[in-house]
Order: C-alpha cells, then structure tokens, then sequence
C-alpha cells in the first residue's frame, strides 16, 4: 500500500494478494526446526509472535482423517488439497483481504494466498510431508484505495520430491508457468503475515495498530524489504517522517530492486524540497522498469501544484501509458489541459474518463471543476 495523503502517495507492499521485496531463505533452510529459540536471537518474546500455521488439536485430527496413514507421499498432498477445497468437505474460499492463520482459516473457511498456503503448510507437515512456503516473484498488482496504492504478488506452497518442486496454487489467476520460484523460510513468511496484518490495520486507518505489526515484522526478518516499506507507510501516517525515510533506506539495503521503496523514498524526499536526489532515484526505479502507474500520477500532482504543468503532462502521459485500461489516469491529463486553459482539451480527456468509470474521484473532480460543459 502506499500511503496516503493525497500530496504524495507513499507505497504500501502487500502480502497475501501481496507483493513482496527479496525474501529471503534463512541461512538453515526454509524449515525452521526452533521457532521459540530463533525468534529470542531477534529480541523478540516468542508470546508475542503470531505462528500463522499453528494447528489446534481438532486440525491435526482432521488432517489425518482425510490422509490416512500409509499413503504415499505425493498423493498425500493431493489427498489434503482436495479436502481443503472440496465443497462437502472444509471448502476454503479465496477472499483477496483474508490474511488469517491456519486457525483462523478453519474457523472461517476464507483465506488468500498467503493465509491459505498457511493452512496447507501446517497440515501438510502434520501428516508427514515437509512442505515449504514459496514466493512466486511473476505475479504483481497494482490497486488504488482511496490514498492508498496496494502492490499485490504471490506466494505459495511447495514441496521437493529430491529431483523436482511440486507447487501448490490458490488464487483466481489463471494457471500459469513461473519464471522464478523461490523458496522463503518459515521466519521469512511469519514475517510476511505481519506485515499483511500491518497493511490491513492501514487499509483499516488503524495506524497504531499496524505499526505494532510491522515493527515485529522488520524484527523478525530484516531482509524482508517489503516488510520495510510497509513499516515506512505506517511511520509516515503516524507523522514521523524522519523514521519512514530511515525505513525506506532499509528496504533499499535489503533489496535494491524494491522499486516501491525508490518510488516511496523519492515522494517523501520531494515534499521536503529535496528534488535532487528524489530526481535520482525515481530515475533508479524506472530504469528498473516500474509498472506502478500510481507513482506516476502521484508526482504528476506534485508538478502540477508547483506550477510545472509540462513536467506534470509527462508524469500523466507515463501513467497513462501504463494503466490505459483506468480512468485516472485520463482524468489527470484532463487537470493537467484546465490548469493551462486549455478547456476543450480538458472535456476531450474527460469523456474518455467517463466512459470507463465515472465514479473515479478524479474523474469527478474533474467534471465539477468543467461545470458540467459537455466535448463536442
């Protein structure tokens, strides 16, 4: 997600439908046999962390019923995905915002990718198999709430037959082939369920909330650059600038191609008159080929409140670029022509807007500013 005034709109990762910066795999391997004792080396109270694949004594019975001893290896997978998702058994729906624990899953029956690749992890590992949590770095997302931009990606389950990885896959994207595939530790992804949590206590404006999240977030794994952008989302609501630059900084060093921290740290730095170096690095993070439109549109706004209307256009005509299917981005080439006096250019841009979606704030900002003048 990003953040949220509408001067500058910080960039808030997801997980879950999520997206995530360089996740990285714990020096022992992706299981972790000690939770406790890894989670103390950190600073951290071990009562305090939420294990998302914990399993209650009713899950492990459950799980067992529906894989019976005895039975192979691979096909136990098979037997526990079908049960999961079978109508007249447990049936888990995809619900995009339902980062829950396995506990929570079951309870529920909702669950997105990263709450549900928690659910099949802890039951697949209660009857014997050791599956793995995967990020699956292809699959991003861009979605505007309100000030708020969300970048989504992907995670999922795998399990290692020795010569191949098997993927599990939950989501409403079509199958597909990925082109890269990486295994994250189980402190890695009880990480990446922190930091979804702190992202819905900021969908929810809930800053205090999320950043009790996102702290134990970045503690658990400080490489998790995600993590950091989302602590740096949370730091800048609550209005400590100065923290969320420190913290978009972080996500660089723990991932330099994290294009939300170049685009986050380079708004933040804009506003407080540095130009230069937010210059520079937006210049970064497109020769790392953004495909955030919402970052364009943000400095866009900045450009044009500062007078430099061409400056503005170009930031406008990027975003349109990317993201032609969206009325925003229309609506804002439309402000950029009214600011100059160019009215009919201002209605053309318009009718476009409206014929996508004409509930868009922008689009209607727009209109009223036009007083309701009709494109010929």
């Amino acid at each position: 997600m990003r953040e949220w005034k509408s001067t500058a709109l910080p960039l808030l990762a997801l997980g879950g439908v999520f997206w995530i910066a360089g996740c990285a795999t714990a020096s022992r391997g992706p299981i972790v046999l000690n939770l406790d004792r890894e989670l103390r080396a950190r600073g951290l109270d071990p009562a305090t962390v939420v294990n998302p694949f914990a399993l209650t004594d009713e899950m492990r019975a459950w799980a067992h019923e529906q894989v019976p001893p005895g039975t192979p290896v691979e096909a136990r997978l098979d037997r526990l995905l079908a049960a999961l998702l079978d109508p007249a058994r447990l049936r888990i729906e995809y619900e995009a915002r339902a980062t829950g624990t396995a506990i929570e899953v079951f309870q529920t029956r909702r669950a997105n990718c990263l709450a549900f690749t928690s659910l099949f992890v802890g039951m697949a590992r209660e009857v014997g198999v050791p599956a793995i949590y995967l990020d699956i770095d292809d699959i991003e997302h861009f979605e505007k709430e309100g000030d708020l931009v969300v970048v989504s990606g992907h995670v999922s389950a795998g399990f290692s037959t020795g010569h191949s990885l098997k993927i599990l896959d939950f989501s409403l994207a079509p199958a597909a082939e990925y082109r890269r595939v990486e295994p994250i530790s189980d402190l890695t992804a009880i990480a990446l369920f922190h930091s979804n949590r702190g992202a819905e206590g900021l969908r929810r404006g809930r800053t205090d909330e999320a950043l009790d999240w996102l702290r134990k977030a970045v503690a658990i794994d400080p490489d998790l650059g995600g993590a950091w952008i989302n602590y740096g989302v949370a730091l800048r609501r609550s209005g400590d600038a100065r923290g969320a630059e420190a913290a978009y900084r972080k996500a660089l060093e723990a991932d330099p191609n994290a294009l939300s921290a170049y685009q986050n740290l380079s708004a933040l730095l804009r506003l407080q008159g540095q130009t230069m170096e937010a210059d520079e690095l937006l210049a970064l993070s497109s020769r790392l080929g953004s495909r955030n439109p919402f970052i364009y549109l943000t400095l866009g706004d900045l450009s044009l409140a500062n007078g430099r209307m061409e400056e503005a256009r170009r930031f406008y005509q990027r975003a349109l670029r990317l993201y032609r299917g969206n009325a925003e981005p229309y609506a804002a080439m439309g402000q950029a022509a009214l600011a100059q006096g160019e009215t009919g250019d201002a209605l053309r841009w318009l009718k476009k807007a409206l014929a996508i979606d004409q509930e868009n704030p922008r689009v209607k900002q727009l209109a009223q500013r036009l007083g309701g003048r009709r494109a010929a």
